[in-house]
């Protein structure tokens, strides 16, 4: 059992924090404010390949193992959760499912575009269309329907909390082309934002992770063709499955980052701010929430690259994700919320950022599988 990085892994680490703290940090709350989607940073992180960070190369990817990508994410996460969510869902979600089950031909045209971030020197990201109105932690009670047309599928429905929404060139679409099959009667589908029937709704004003571009997408008799299905009829809710299973390690890392980040800014408030004539990390009452920060962050680390781990070696990686999202995002809210109680009043204003990491962790315990979906996961597994 090996608790050492390679030299690799920590030169990606401090180009991920590098960017993090240079690129991300100036204008993050102005962005959290205006709901400004970081498009720059986004475009920077495509130059240093990380939206593409698991893909071979041979396919446009840098060819980098899950736990750097684990790295990458916490260290970004710690300053800007919007830009590390981009990040997160291009790479877990988009690309890795298009690598694992598309065809040559759909990796060829959509795949190496996605790895680069780029198209034409444009912005070209992707988007996972899951969630409907009535159908979010039940992935299978899909109304989004695609029509079997012969040559083509006509896509009717709508998706949303879609992030990237607006920004995104290409999307993931889950929809059912059988009902009386239920989950074998699901598909996905490879649909690209610019074809006619595609609309997309007006950007969701959220909590948190606001700079992030989240919307609900419309199709009206979109014509999809037959080739931009991936995989074999009824593969897509199995799809789904396996796809947001590597998902859960990139929002656990999320969740890490921010819970990392919320810590160092207090445990660096505690050795500064005075109160009863001495810095606060003398008082027992700021000890031991600064320690039990610690134990959290460092647990959830650990969670976080056990899943990634196993996700390399080609073991199976489901409950070790499921266990590493629902105690770093459970984690991140908690040491967030003690973060902005140790600020006091300065908690409570933006400047000092930990009250916009306090509300960025609670979506981590909803999105991609909520707290309570992760523990039905665990307790099959468990009571097996």
């Amino acid at each position: 059992m090996q608790f050492q990085l390679t030299e690799e892994q920590l030169m990606i680490q401090k180009a991920a924090r590098d960017f993090a703290l240079q690129q991300c940090l100036p204008g993050v709350i102005e962005r959290d404010e205006k709901q400004l989607f970081p498009k720059e940073q986004v475009m920077q992180l495509a130059d240093l390949g990380f939206m593409g960070m698991m893909v071979d190369p041979a396919y446009g990817g840098a060819g980098m193992d899950t736990i750097s990508y684990v790295l990458a994410m916490e260290e970004i996460s710690k300053v800007d959760a919007s830009v590390s969510v981009c990040m997160s869902v291009n790479n877990s979600l988009v690309c890795w499912g298009l690598e694992a089950y598309g065809n040559e031909d759909q990796k060829k045209q959509y795949l190496t575009p996605l790895a680069q971030g780029k198209k034409d020197g444009e912005l070209y990201i992707g988007a996972f269309l899951l969630s409907e109105p009535e159908a979010g932690s039940d992935a299978s009670s899909q109304r989004t329907t695609a029509e079997d047309k012969g040559d083509y599928y006509l896509l009717n429905g709508t998706k949303n909390w879609i992030t990237n929404g607006s920004s995104a060139s290409v999307y993931l679409v889950i929809a059912q082309t059988d009902v009386t099959k239920g989950p074998a009667g699901i598909n996905v589908f490879i649909v690209e934002k610019n074809w006619p029937g595609v609309s997309v709704g007006a950007k969701e004003n959220k909590m948190g992770i606001r700079g992030s571009d989240t919307h609900s997408i419309s199709f009206t008799d979109v014509k999809v063709p037959k080739e931009n299905r991936i995989g074999e009829e009824g593969f897509g809710f199995k799809f789904a499955m396996k796809t947001l299973a590597g998902g859960r390690i990139g929002i656990a890392s999320q969740a890490l980052g921010i819970a990392s980040g919320a810590f160092e800014r207090s445990l660096a408030y505690a050795k500064q701010r005075k109160a009863f004539g001495k810095e606060i990390m003398q008082h027992q009452a700021i000890q031991f929430k600064l320690a039990d920060m610690a134990t959290k962050v460092e647990a959830a680390r650990l969670l976080c690259l056990k899943a990634a781990w196993e996700k390399d070696n080609k073991k199976d990686y489901t409950l070790s994700s499921s266990m590493a999202k629902v105690f770093a995002s459970e984690a991140a809210m908690w040491i967030a919320t003690e973060a902005v109680q140790i600020h006091g009043g300065y908690g409570y204003v933006k400047e000092y950022h930990v009250e916009r990491l306090m509300r960025d962790a609670k979506i981590t315990q909803i999105y991609e599988g909520t707290s309570e979906v992760q523990r039905i996961v665990i307790g099959r597994s468990v009571l097996k």
